[in-house]
């Protein structure tokens, strides 16, 4: 990799996008492992995170690869920085971090209970929920109960499809928080 001294300054000359092409297959593969080691739940893909850190040490001040050797290297730790960086995102408190994720695209509430406790649980958390938000509570009786689709259900009602589907998905969740073992 033959690097000028303009490409070393701005980091964008013709070495610069000649080594990004020449060590692509490299640097993707660099990207897989980093990814097999994110853990589950995330969401990033290896050639994204490429691009990612492509555009990171494209953006560099002052960068200085000697050789394909050290560009692979800073890039390899640009992708941990990148990793880390959701993870800790993805960890906040704001994103959701050490919750429990459940499905709220069921269509089966009656899954979250498993006897007649949990089918009493339901009961009495659709009646608090029916006491605050009658509307999705009548969309989710007809819709669990009833054998209805959210569509025809929400058109029963005198709603719009997208306002049915937009009550249901707030009944799901509302009603999940409220089923949870520690709600």
């Amino acid at each position: 990799m033959a690097i000028t001294e303009e490409d070393r300054l701005d980091g964008r000359g013709g070495a610069f996008a000649e080594a990004l092409a020449t060590l692509y297959p490299e640097l993707r593969r660099i990207a897989a492992v980093q990814m097999s080691r994110a853990g589950p739940g995330s969401t990033l893909q290896a050639t994204a995170l490429v691009h990612e850190a492509w555009i990171r040490l494209s953006g560099s001040h002052n960068p200085q690869w000697r050789d394909q050797s050290h560009f692979v290297a800073a890039a390899a730790e640009t992708m941990r920085h990148i990793v880390i960086d959701r993870a800790r995102r993805r960890a906040a408190a704001r994103h959701g971090g050490g919750q429990l994720r459940l499905d709220i695209d069921c269509t089966n509430l009656s899954s979250l209970v498993e006897d007649d406790a949990g089918l009493l649980a339901l009961d009495v958390a659709l009646s608090k929920f029916t006491s605050s938000h009658p509307e999705a509570a009548a969309l989710v009786e007809l819709h669990c109960f009833g054998g209805f689709d959210v569509a025809d259900a929400a058109g029963v009602l005198g709603m719009s499809r997208a306002t049915g589907y937009r009550r249901w998905r707030f009944a799901q969740a509302w009603l999940r928080r409220e089923l949870a073992p520690n709600g």
